[in-house]
C-alpha cells in the first residue's frame, strides 16, 4: 500500500535552501505553485519538502534523511566537483553493515546520508 516517502525538514531561509538543493545538489523545484514558507524539490525518484522555521537553532537541528542510490561513486564525485562540502565524518567509505555511504549537511544542518548496497 505504501508508495513513497517525502521527508519534511526545517529551513531557516527558503532562498538559501533552494540555492543549496537546486544549484549545488542538482534538485529541481517541484510543484506548480510557490508556497510561502514551504519548498518542495525533487531529483530522480525522490522529493524532499521543507517548512520554514526562522527561529531554528541549526546547532540543535537533528533532521536526517537516508537516501539510497544506485551510483554512489558518480554521485559523490559530482558533489566534489560542484564543491559541496562533505561532512567531516562522512567521507565515502564502505560501512560494516554492507553499505557504501557518504554524508553532507545542508545550510540548516539537516544531515543527508547517501548509501548504496554493495
Amino acid at each position: 500500500m505504501l508508495t513513497a516517502i517525502n521527508p519534511k525538514l526545517p529551513m531557516r531561509e527558503k532562498s538559501a535552501t533552494y540555492d543549496f538543493y537546486v544549484n549545488q545538489l542538482g534538485f529541481i523545484f517541484f510543484g506548480d505553485h510557490d508556497y510561502d514558507g514551504y519548498l518542495m524539490v525533487e531529483k530522480d525518484n525522490i522529493q524532499i519538502h521543507f517548512f520554514e522555521f526562522k527561529d531554528l537553532d541549526k546547532m540543535q537541528n537533528y533532521g536526517q534523511v537516508y537516501i539510497r542510490t544506485n551510483s554512489i561513486d558518480q554521485l559523490y564525485q559530482s558533489y566534489l566537483d560542484n564543491k559541496v562540502g562533505i561532512h567531516p565524518n562522512g567521507e565515502l567509505n564502505l560501512k560494516p553493515w554492507g553499505q557504501k555511504e557518504f554524508s553532507i549537511l545542508d545550510p540548516d544542518n539537516n544531515l543527508l546520508t547517501f548509501g548504496e548496497s554493495t
